[in-house]
């Protein structure tokens, strides 16, 4: 029974006020759902760093690490003249990254270790650099990077002979290169401008070896 002044709608429940709840209960259990597809989504954002491989016979780990920082592996692959297997290289950085512009000019540690296939002394090793640089740098750059160039060499060239087996470990940071042969320091240059010259020997516009560029973009591999 009613007032005579209510309404019959006034005196009925709402059914309206339920309604904030459940989508309350709602959104709650949606929430997890949401956050798990945002992180899934950052996932597809970063490239994924390469697993250990084996190149040419060669075991390629997943992980070094430079100047007390982790680096993952970003790509390995082999380096070939004709008919010879040369070396395998193998690039390390902080974060796994294709695109080449980015490593060229990245100021985090990086670090690419070529572990040598043949016999080679250590002057053959720096002509071939020598060459990547001349490939990948105009004369007016060689000429502002003479001095740097010629301490580089200098250095190099004092590792003597290399064997099948032995490494070359060039670490690149904040702009300075270092270089260690048989695990013994060579010498470092510190040129940002060298740095990323350098580094174009494998990943410039004309690299040592276009499948070995894209095996160290982690675009490809070569395992056996």
């Amino acid at each position: 029974m009613t007032h005579p002044n209510t309404s019959p709608d006034s005196a009925r429940p709402s059914r309206t006020a339920a309604r904030p709840a459940r989508t309350g209960l709602l959104r709650g259990a949606l929430a997890p759902f949401g956050a798990a597809l945002a992180l899934a989504a950052a996932g597809l954002c970063a490239a994924p760093p390469a697993q250990a491989l084996t190149v040419a016979n060669v075991d390629v780990p997943e992980r070094q690490s430079v100047a007390g920082q982790d680096l993952a592996l970003n790509g390995a692959g082999l380096r070939q003249r004709f008919v010879f297997h040369v070396y395998v290289a193998a690039l390390y950085r902080p974060q796994p990254s294709k695109d080449a512009e980015e490593i060229l000019h990245s100021p985090e540690p990086q670090m690419l270790r070529l572990t040598l296939l043949r016999d080679i002394n250590s002057k053959a090793l720096t002509d071939a650099l020598n060459d990547g640089l001349k490939a990948n740098c105009t004369e007016a750059e060689l000429k502002d990077m003479a001095d740097t160039i010629a301490h580089f060499e200098a250095f190099m060239q004092t590792g003597g002979e290399g064997a099948s087996g032995d490494r070359v470990d060039v670490i690149f940071n904040q702009g300075t290169v270092s270089v260690s042969f048989k695990g013994k320091a060579l010498g470092e240059v510190k040129d940002p401008r060298f740095a990323t010259a350098l580094l174009k020997v494998w990943l410039g516009a004309h690299p040592a070896q276009e499948s070995l560029k894209a095996a160290l973009l982690g675009q490809e591999s070569k395992s056996n």
